[in-house]
């Protein structure tokens, strides 16, 4: 995994002021260092400048970037950040043109693969990637994200034409010209559907993120988007049976791929079913050459003492993780965070962000994997799997199936309530996320046999793999990388995905059971107690102590005339909500961001618009 940021301009001549262009692409570096720091490098071309930041998974020796193939004279120039998982699969196409990589890197796959098929070779490849290619013979640049959008990749265009990218918004602001603006919509992404993104949106004016499944070509003509993957509804002609073993098959699969390394490798443990199957597998293939798996679980300091069982939360963790710690013979650590480290690091995962994030579910992760780096590189997750197999309520229950807009924030009603009169009526939030909502349906096909309840389903599962998913993806990507640690999300391969998005609710949930398709398919390779566990969300504490300390920080904000927080919401409203978070009911985001939660994000976004010096544009 890596950092990796530029620019291209075709009319500008960079190596007349090489020393200039060169310190932005160092500085570009410094930035993403996080995402990197066992090497960087650079190269300034004429029309083009590449930085990279190195974290050495595979072939450390070989792999430095940036890294250049001639042909006929011409030279082809990569920056990479990712991992691609049918290597093989581009290393035999290639041998069959009689091109033959001399280093056991997938960057060089990826760029031989470029120079001999084009960029549309992106479609075989199979992986997490953010990448950018110049063509120095046709003076190209073309930038590459990964189908499901896992590797972030932002990029923005100057007045002169000249084309800024980077793996995160913190890389373009070292270029000078990118402005720190937000307008009515980036406001709208922060207040109305935050901490979710309009897929394409870096909130920021002017800013934007390569599309997921999709590359962009910068020519000297101009820019072209094209869209190389989608998710796309087919009917399920499959055997209840042969669904179980081919599911079975994709999940054991994909994570068996994502193991590949070589580095040592651990996993997040947390003792529900999804970590559990990415353990187990792992586990079991690691004891095939007498190597013992690492595993991690994450919990608050004393959250046992003040933990409430109920609809969201039927369980604590512990006990299920020790079952799987037995049950696995795994080398496992027990991760704790005290409440004021969770809400210091509020401040540091909006800084890994650029953005307001998920607010505490995001800092206490930022803690934990900053532990986990400490001696690993890379970790397998069980994060994605509720947004592909139907984990979550609003699958389930018929009045969100009937909402029509987003499931996760079914109401704006609690987060209308804190704003002040002035910012509603500037920003008109209902119109913006309905139409975010509508553009985003009328991308999913739907079946010409499909009822009502069908349709419902599939445009929540649609949503939530095109919204919620990518949302926990980001948070994975940025909590993890911010520290140098690699997180891989097998239940996001896309073959996997393609294949659960068709199989009929029947069979997802057969018997009623949520998930079961997933949980049958992987029978065997788990204590049936494990196995068939209710869902227990990401941990969250349940201490009064933390929830009294964001309520004497957000007070302390709004007593600073010059904070945002001031302008943006009502003062009555939010002093009122400060007093009786417990009032608001419903969560801001999902089903863990309630009254504690949406503290904690009205501190990001304070934090957010000072460390950022952000300028309000029109609002």
């Amino acid at each position: 995994m890596c950092g990796i940021a530029g620019f291209y301009n075709n009319n500008a001549e960079f190596l007349s002021q090489p020393q200039q262009y060169e310190d932005i692409l160092t500085h570009m570096a410094q930035a993403l260092r996080h995402r990197g720091p066992d090497d960087n490098g650079s190269i300034l071309c004429g029309k083009c400048g590449l930085s990279h930041t190195r974290l050495a998974i595979i072939d450390p020796e070989n792999a430095v970037q940036p890294m250049t193939k001639e042909l006929s004279m011409y030279h082809y120039h990569i920056v990479y950040n990712g991992e691609i998982y049918n290597l093989k699969e581009l290393k035999t196409a290639l041998k069959e043109r009689g091109v033959t990589p001399v280093t056991d890197s997938d960057t060089e796959v990826l760029l031989l693969s470029f120079i001999e098929f084009g960029a549309y070779f992106i479609k075989k490849a199979d992986g997490i990637f953010a990448m950018a290619v110049y063509d120095e013979r046709h003076s190209t640049l073309t930038l590459f994200r990964d189908s499901f959008g896992v590797k972030p990749l932002f990029y923005t265009f100057l007045n002169d034409n000249t084309f800024v990218f980077s793996s995160e918004i913190k890389g373009l602001f070292c270029y000078p010209g990118v402005g720190h603006t937000i307008d009515r919509n980036g406001l709208n992404e922060i207040l109305g559907l935050g901490p979710a993104r309009t897929p394409g949106s870096g909130v920021f004016k002017n800013i934007f993120e390569v599309m997921p499944g999709s590359y962009l070509t910068i020519t000297p003509s101009g820019m072209h988007t094209t869209l190389y993957y989608r998710l796309e509804s087919q009917p399920h002609t499959d055997s209840y049976e042969t669904t179980l073993e081919k599911v079975r098959f994709y999940v054991t699969d994909a994570i068996r791929r994502q193991m590949v390394s070589d580095v040592p490798i651990c996993t997040f443990l947390s003792g529900g079913v999804d970590s559990s199957v990415v353990s187990a597998i792992c586990a079991k293939e690691m004891k095939k050459d007498n190597e013992r798996l690492k595993t991690f679980s994450f919990d608050f300091v004393n959250n046992s003492q003040y933990f409430k069982a109920n609809t969201f939360q039927p369980s604590m963790d512990k006990p299920f993780v020790e079952k799987m710690v037995e049950y696995l013979d795994s080398d496992h650590t027990y991760l704790e965070c005290d409440n004021l480290t969770q809400a210091d690091y509020l401040y540091r995962s909006v800084a890994a962000h650029d953005l307001p994030c998920m607010a505490d579910i995001d800092s206490s992760l930022l803690y934990f994997c900053e532990k986990v780096s400490q001696s690993h590189k890379v970790v397998l997750t069980g994060e994605c799997a509720d947004e592909v197999f139907g984990g979550y309520p609003w699958f389930h229950k018929e009045e969100f199936l009937k909402n029509n807009t987003f499931p996760w924030t079914p109401s704006l009603q609690p987060r209308k309530a804190l704003l002040s009169k002035e910012i509603l009526l500037k920003l008109h939030m209902d119109d913006y996320v309905k139409n975010t909502y509508d553009n985003a349906i009328n991308e999913i096909d739907i079946l010409p046999k499909e009822n009502e309840i069908q349709t419902s389903r599939r445009r929540i599962s649609y949503l939530n793999i095109r919204f919620f998913m990518q949302t926990l993806l980001n948070r994975m990507d940025r909590t993890s990388m911010s520290c140098g640690l690699e997180a891989r999300v097998p239940f996001a391969d896309r073959r996997l995905v393609d294949y659960v998005f068709n199989i009929p609710w029947e069979m997802k949930t057969k018997d009623g059971i949520v998930k079961n398709i997933l949980r049958s398919s992987c029978q065997g390779l788990l204590p049936d107690e494990i196995l068939f566990r209710r869902k227990s969300p990401y941990p969250k504490t349940y201490n009064p102590y933390y929830e009294e300390l964001l309520a004497s920080r957000l007070k302390k904000v709004m007593e600073q005339k010059d904070s945002v927080v001031n302008y943006i919401f009502d003062k009555d409203s939010l002093k009122n909500f400060v007093e009786n978070p417990k009032d608001y009911a419903k969560p801001w985001y999902g089903q863990l961001m309630a009254g504690p939660q949406m503290m904690a994000y009205i501190l990001q976004i304070d934090y957010f618009f000072k460390y950022y010096n952000v300028q309000l544009e029109d609002i």
